[in-house]
C-alpha cells in the first residue's frame, strides 16, 4: 500500500537554496510509490496550523524538509499522536537529525529512510517559559549562546552564518558571567554565576556543537550542562572543543541528569531579564525569557529512521 505523506517545506532554509533540492526529493518519494502532499506556510505560525491539520488527517508520516527550526515546527505537531516524523535535513543546522541516524549530506538518502517507513520511539521534552510552552527534540540554552542568538536576530547583514559570527563578537565585547540557579528533578539545587546552561534531549545544537556529548533521546533523561564563569580568553579557548564534545572534562564544566530542570536568575526580575536579552532558545527557536522549566516526556515522539 502507497505511504500517504504529508512534506512540510521550509522554503527559506539556507536561504532558500535548499528549494532546488525540493523537486528530486519529492520525485524520489514519489517513485518509491508514496502519494504525496506538500505544506508550505505562510509564516511558522500557518505552517503550523497546517502541519496541525495534516496531522489529523492522519497520514503515515508528517516529513520535515528543512532544519532543526522546521523539526522543531513538526514535533510540535506530531508528539502524542501515532503520526510519525520523518526528517530530510536541508537546512543550515541538523543536529536532531544527525542525532537520530538520518543521513544528513545527501537529501535522496534521507528520502529512502523515509520511504522504508521504520520507525522507533524517542523522548521530547516540554518547556515553558513565561506564558509560552512548546516541545523541543534537542536542546535548550540560555546564556552567552542564546544572547548571541538575540543579537544576531536583531541583524540585517550579513546574510547565513556570518550573521551569527558577527553576533558572537559582538557578543563577547559585552557578556557577562550569570547569576543562575538550577534545580534538578525538585531536590538538587545548583547555584553559581555561568557562561551558559544547556538542557539536552539530544547531544548537539548550532550545527555539530556536542554540548552534551552522551546525551541520547530515548533514556528518559535530559542532559544538562552548566559552563561556570571563566574569562572570556580561557572561553575561547575551550569553545573548539566542543566540536568534539571534550569540553565536559574543563574544571568549569558541571554535568548532571534529570527528568525536571528548572532555570532561573538569582534574584531575576523577569522584565530585566528580558530586556537583558536572558531568554531560553529551543532548537534555535525563541521561547521566552527566564525562568524557565523543562520536563522530558518519554517516548512522546515516533520517528523515522
Amino acid at each position: 500500500m502507497s505511504p500517504q505523506l504529508a512534506l512540510l517545506v521550509n522554503p527559506a532554509a539556507r536561504g532558500g537554496r535548499t528549494l532546488r533540492q525540493l523537486e528530486p526529493v519529492a520525485r524520489r518519494l514519489r517513485a518509491g510509490g508514496a502519494e504525496l502532499s506538500v505544506i508550505v506556510g505562510d509564516d511558522a505560525a500557518d505552517a503550523l496550523e497546517r502541519a496541525c491539520t495534516a496531522v489529523a488527517e492522519r497520514p503515515d508520516a508528517l516529513v520535515a524538509f528543512g532544519g532543526d527550526g522546521l523539526v522543531h515546527l513538526a514535533v510540535q505537531a506530531v508528539a502524542g499522536t501515532d503520526v510519525p516524523l520523518g526528517i530530510i535535513p536541508a537546512g543550515t543546522g541538523n543536529d536532531i537529525a544527525a542525532a537520530l541516524g538520518v543521513p544528513c549530506k545527501d537529501p535522496l538518502a534521507a528520502a529512502r529512510v523515509v520511504l522504508r517507513m521504520k520507525s522507533r520511539l524517542v523522548d521530547a521534552a516540554r518547556v515553558r517559559a513565561g506564558r509560552a510552552e512548546e516541545l523541543f527534540a534537542g536542546v535548550v540554552a540560555c546564556g552567552f549562546d542564546s544572547r548571541v542568538n538575540e543579537r544576531a536576530n536583531r541583524l540585517t547583514w550579513p546574510a547565513g552564518s556570518g550573521r551569527y559570527v558577527r553576533a558572537v563578537v559582538g557578543e563577547l565585547r559585552t557578556f557577562r558571567p550569570v547569576p543562575f540557579r538550577l534545580v534538578l528533578d525538585g531536590e538538587e539545587v545548583i547555584e553559581r554565576e555561568a557562561m551558559l546552561v544547556a538542557v539536552a534531549n539530544t547531544r548537539s545544537y548550532g550545527a555539530g556543537m556536542r554540548v552534551c556529548p552522551d546525551a541520547r533521546p530515548d533514556d528518559g533523561l535530559l542532559d544538562v550542562l552548566m559552563v561556570e564563569a571563566i574569562s572570556k580568553g580561557e572561553f575561547l579557548r575551550v569553545f573548539p572543543s566542543v566540536y568534539r564534545g571534550t569540553h565536559v572534562g574543563h574544571r568549569a564544566v558541571t554535568m548532571r541528569r534529570a527528568r525536571t530542570v528548572r532555570l532561573e536568575t538569582l534574584g531575576g526580575d523577569p522584565v530585566r531579564d528580558l530586556l537583558d536579552g536572558m531568554v531560553a532558545y529551543a532548537d534555535g527557536e525563541r521561547v521566552g525569557p527566564v525562568p524557565v522549566e523543562c520536563e522530558v516526556q518519554p517516548g512522546a515522539l515516533r520517528v523515522l529512521v
